[in-house]
């Protein structure tokens, strides 16, 4: 199977090509157009990554989920959710990258087969990073209204982490 892996890349390549010459297109102008459109993509969505990354980071070092997580404690108690889901709940919307890492101290402090474990699991699988999505790619391609979109997202969101401690409980 690796063997196989190594050549995909130049028999694609050598595929493009060949395609190419038998349509009679300038390959290396084709090719040196399309770096081009990637340059000036990176360019126009660079501001909106950095903005995000500053974000995320002052909203990590602000500790505000974590006082938000001692806040709510006494409310999860009651209706009996982990107070531990509730970092990654916060986190998956913004950032993928950040809700990975939460989830990977869940699952080392409380174990992959453990309640938490389970719900963390599936959170991560079914729930999207809406901000992060809606930030970059509607910044990207000039779309100022999202209103509609980050409310239906975050409900979308917030639907897979109620369902994920339903259904937890209920199969596991």
């Amino acid at each position: 199977m690796q063997q196989i892996s190594s050549f995909i890349i130049p028999i694609i390549v050598i595929i493009v090509i060949i395609h190419g010459l038998i349509n009679k297109v300038s390959i290396f102008d084709s090719f040196i157009q399309g770096v081009k459109e990637g340059l000036k993509m990176t360019l126009d969505i660079f501001p909106t990554i950095l903005a995000m990354i500053i974000s995320i980071n002052v909203l990590l070092k602000s500790n505000i989920i974590i006082d938000l997580t001692n806040l709510l404690n006494p409310i999860l108690k009651i209706i009996n959710i982990p107070k531990d889901i509730i970092p990654l709940a916060l986190m998956r919307p913004i950032s993928g990258s950040s809700s990975l890492i939460i989830m990977n101290n869940i699952l080392v402090t409380q174990g992959p087969d453990t309640y938490i474990g389970r719900v963390a699991s599936v959170i991560q699988g079914s729930t999207d990073t809406t901000i992060y999505i809606i930030g970059l790619y509607f910044s990207s391609i000039g779309i100022k209204k999202i209103k509609y979109a980050l409310k239906v997202g975050l409900l979308a969101d917030l639907s897979c982490i109620i369902i994920a401690l339903v259904m937890v409980s209920i199969f596991f």
